[in-house]
């Protein structure tokens, strides 16, 4: 699928009017979050590689044509169409970079119409990806390096691209395992998981289905203890583990009623039958606040499985993103409606020691002690460089997180840096936004 038709029909309208008014001079958009949710003190900028490929693919199938015909576009118009394809620039804030609201995660520039055609995908994308990434990011700082992550997402995403990108993400930021077999083939992560309730449900006694699972994985041995009786299920798990000779390898999970009461008396009767260091895993329902909540109270849990909420960042499920025409045919333009206002030209961000940013036009030089956040990473059409993996991702992640202040790692209060905007931006914003005005003229329809 070529993808030129995920879109939004408007986008269409406007390019087709472009394209008959030889409008080809290039156009700068510029993809940014407005305002953070209130319960984010960052962003982990994400999405970017597969809005990459997509651009080198992007053109019109004769299928999309005929659809287009369709819904009322004329032979000319589908000529235009049907020759176009992305040659333009991209500049990016690389995968894994924390990011701040009012800088821009992405810069497009190419002929205006190309430009355009590419809003919806590109916004939905880097969206959706920022969105997940953060909220594993916070299960990451929660954990404060003391409790192992697993993604157990899978089955409660909305939907399976989302599914797989989730899980990709989590590698990112340093989950130790996915329960997602695809995405762990396709992302190099390791997959993790061993029984369900019906697996126990399934044979005569629990005791039975124990010994049955390790016969046929021993190397697998986590045992699910809650399916009847908890603590029984942790002596019939301690039964097996010590017949068997496990204790190096095995672990039992927990998955309902009070985790953290029954982690500490699981643990007490492992250790009392000399058995510490079998490992607790525990799920059902988690975020990051109970991952925070386990970690202050020294809760004897080794690894937890996180799902539902992390899949679908239950708490803030969406960003008010944003990506707009901040340059045409080398003239600066900004929007003006309140409480939306944009800043013109093409931007870079430049990042200070703990996060201190300033927003500037792309050509000035860089503060000192600063460095560029935006880089380029398509030309012509074409990536600069070959895809980025989950590694390097992490990499810069694991950077930016050692940076990130205290309050923004706050999972509950947190405050956001607040970027610094260059003199020479805030000229240009002014002098264009002046000029907006004076050409809209301005009404005042007060009695």
């Amino acid at each position: 699928m070529s993808g030129a038709l995920l879109t939004d029909f408007y986008e269409l309208t406007m390019a087709d009017s472009y394209l008959r008014r030889q409008m080809t001079a290039p156009a700068t958009f510029s993809l940014f979050v407005r305002k953070l949710p209130a319960t984010r003190g960052f962003l982990v900028s994400a999405g970017v590689g597969d809005c990459l490929d997509w651009l080198e693919r992007f053109s019109f199938t004769p299928a999309d044509l005929d659809y287009l015909a369709s819904v009322g576009f004329g032979r000319d118009s589908l000529e235009s169409f049907a020759s176009l394809r992305f040659g333009g620039e991209v500049w990016a804030v690389p995968e894994g970079r924390m990011v701040f609201a009012g800088e821009p995660i992405l810069e497009v520039t190419a002929p205006i119409a190309q430009a355009q055609l590419v809003e919806t995908y590109l916004l939905n994308q880097v969206s959706v990806q920022t969105t997940l990434a953060t909220k594993v990011a916070r299960c990451r700082i929660a954990a404060a390096d003391r409790i192992d992550l697993v993604d157990f997402a899978f089955r409660r995403t909305q939907g399976i691209e989302a599914g797989l990108i989730a899980a990709r993400l989590t590698g990112l930021v340093g989950f130790a395992a996915t329960s997602n077999v695809e995405a762990a083939r396709r992302y190099g992560l390791r997959p993790a998981g061993t029984m369900a309730h019906s697996y126990i449900e399934a044979f005569p006694a629990e005791l039975d289905a124990f010994y049955a699972f390790v016969a046929d994985h021993p190397g697998r041995a986590t045992f699910l203890v809650d399916t009847y009786d908890t603590l029984g299920g942790v002596v019939h798990a301690i039964e097996v583990i010590d017949r068997l000779g496990l204790q190096r390898s095995a672990a039992i999970r927990l998955d309902s009623g009070d985790l953290a009461e029954l982690a500490i008396r699981s643990r007490r009767m492992l250790d009392s039958a000399g058995l510490p260091e079998v490992r607790i895993f525990a799920s059902g329902g988690l975020d990051e606040h109970d991952v925070a909540a386990f970690v202050a109270k020294g809760v004897p849990i080794d690894a937890v499985g996180i799902g539902t909420r992390m899949g679908v960042s239950a708490d803030a499920p969406y960003l008010d993103s944003a990506y707009k025409l901040v340059a045409y045919d080398g003239r600066p333009v900004a929007k003006l409606s309140t409480g939306k206002a944009t800043m013109p030209g093409p931007k870079q961000v430049f990042r200070g020691p703990r996060m201190h940013d300033v927003i500037a036009r792309r050509d000035e030089p860089a503060p000192h002690d600063s460095r560029p956040l935006l880089e380029p990473v398509m030309r012509a059409g074409r990536r600069v460089e070959q895809a980025d993996t989950v590694t390097a991702g992490r990499a810069r992640f694991e950077a930016d997180l050692a940076d990130l202040p205290e309050e923004a790692r706050d999972l509950r209060y947190p405050v956001a840096p607040i970027a610094a905007i260059t003199p020479r931006l805030r000229r240009l914003t002014s002098e264009v936004q002046a000029a907006a005005r004076r050409l809209a003229g301005t009404v005042d329809d007060r009695p």
